[in-house]
């Protein structure tokens, strides 16, 4: 069917990948085939290349136990759904396939670019366009799945008591005051990493949209923050032009909250992940965090390796000790605390 490339895709789904290439493209070949999956989805994701154009091969695989995904997680119902909405509003690449059934999808490719000097910019613009599209599917919610991602890691013991005692009681903190039953929820893609945010030269495209649904407008801005966000007055800019206006003590209150529990939920997953059951030596001797992560946006560093993902598991957790022993923290607790009080 497919020629020797073929081995890249698994029997199961070779027939339905073919039914895919008709339906799209009125052929069931492609000329060419590259891996293209990175992180801990379970899905499979390739550059086909069709009549000299290339297009991105998406098959949504069942969760391993490694990966973040559950049967409900990877529903291609709700991912799909998603990126259709997004593909409309111009912000994900052309939808050309999808099969939920099969659970397969064909977009267009993206031929991603180096960041530009104005990154920051340009995709607080797409995240602001993403978060007024029309609802996305509901799913969970964020911070009772990020609590249970705690309790586990906590429950593994994988590192002593000693070394976690107080790194589980500022998170608690957290957990104590944040909003999780705020009304204001917005379609978030939930895992806006490097690798789902493609500059083509001119444009910012987002892509894999297996973990979007409603969500707290904070959880994108926090994760897109560890890597372009790069000081106070950054952030300032930053939350200004997203709210199109001052962000104000609240926003930036609740935005620094949501920064140390995704530092902490990191942590707890990728320390998992990366222990597989087992302790770890408790030196929590780690790279800066904004030099590690400026080191993933170059390329230079990859999360593949059980290693590379222990130590970015410490470097969160290093960041959310050093960040919730200050000052501001404890602002943002009160802020925080003081408006739920009033509401």
């Amino acid at each position: 069917m497919i020629g020797m490339t073929t081995v890249l895709i698994p029997e199961t789904k070779q027939l339905a990948v073919s039914r895919a290439l008709r339906q799209a493209f009125g052929i069931d070949e492609f000329e060419d085939i590259a891996v293209l999956t990175k992180g801990l989805s379970s899905a499979l994701v390739f550059r086909i290349v069709v009549r000299g154009k290339p297009y991105m091969l998406r098959i949504i695989m069942p969760p391993r136990a490694s990966t973040l995904g559950s049967q409900k997680s990877t529903d291609p119902t709700r991912q799909f759904a998603c990126m259709k909405i997004a593909a409309e509003a111009g912000i994900a690449p052309r939808v050309w396939y999808t099969n939920i059934e099969d659970s397969i999808s064909i977009t267009d490719y993206v031929d991603h670019k180096p960041f530009p000097d104005d990154a920051a910019g340009r995709i607080t613009s797409t995240i602001r366009k993403l978060h007024s599209l029309r609802p996305f599917p509901r799913l969970m919610n964020y911070f009772d799945t990020m609590d249970g991602w705690v309790r586990r890691f906590q429950a593994a013991n994988i590192l002593p008591e000693s070394a976690t005692e107080e790194f589980f009681r500022l998170y608690g903190e957290v957990a104590k005051v944040y909003p999780r039953n705020d009304t204001d929820l917005v379609s978030s893609h939930n895992d806006l990493k490097p690798e789902n945010i493609l500059f083509d030269g001119d444009r910012v495209w987002m892509v894999d949209w297996e973990a979007a649904f409603l969500n707290d407008r904070y959880e994108d801005l926090a994760v897109v923050a560890n890597f372009f966000v790069r000081d106070d007055a950054e952030e300032e800019a930053y939350l200004e032009m997203y709210f199109g206006e001052p962000a104000g003590e609240y926003r930036r209150a609740r935005f620094y909250l949501m920064r140390q529990a995704m530092h902490v939920f990191y942590t707890a997953v990728f320390m998992l992940i990366a222990a597989a059951g087992k302790p770890i030596e408790p030196d929590l001797g780690a790279p800066d965090f904004r030099d590690f992560h400026q080191r993933i946006l170059s390329g230079e560093v990859s999360l593949t390796s059980a290693e590379a993902k222990l130590e970015y598991a410490k470097v969160h957790m290093n960041q959310a000790l050093r960040n919730m022993r200050s000052s501001r923290f404890e602002d943002a607790l009160r802020r925080v605390a003081a408006y739920n009080a009033s509401v």
